[in-house]
């Protein structure tokens, strides 16, 4: 059974990586970039246990880097951070591949259009 940890959050606007060096120990930039999904996520929302639960059941062998922010003391640094980068700062947010999908209602419309298949096979 995969554990919460197995998965990660994407967003359909490509996250560049740091260009400074203030950005090179970022770690939600860092987590983006050396991840193929990346989820940040809160333990106790029900949107980010529906975002979780997707690629647990359709994508179960793709790895998920799941960020649970509420057990988090720099929980509120990196929702600024996303923010900065995507233009929100609720989550569940999810990156595939560096791109932002969004947050769930987000996520569960590209996986029925099929781009969330599309953005893990691109993913490197």
């Amino acid at each position: 059974m995969s554990s919460p940890k197995d998965f990660v959050e994407v967003s359909t606007q490509l996250l560049h990586p740091p260009q400074t060096s203030d950005d090179d120990d970022c770690f939600p930039q860092n987590t983006i970039n050396n991840n193929k999904v990346v989820i940040f996520s809160k333990s106790y929302c029900p949107y980010c246990a529906e975002t979780k639960q997707l690629f647990k059941s359709k994508f179960s062998g793709v790895k998920v880097e799941v960020i649970e922010l509420d057990g988090r003391s720099d929980m509120d640094a990196i929702q600024d951070y996303i923010k900065e980068k995507t233009g929100k700062r609720s989550v569940p947010q999810t990156f595939i591949g560096r791109q932002h999908v969004g947050g769930n209602d987000d996520l569960q419309a590209a996986y029925k259009a099929g781009k969330v298949q599309t953005l893990l096979e691109e993913a490197t």
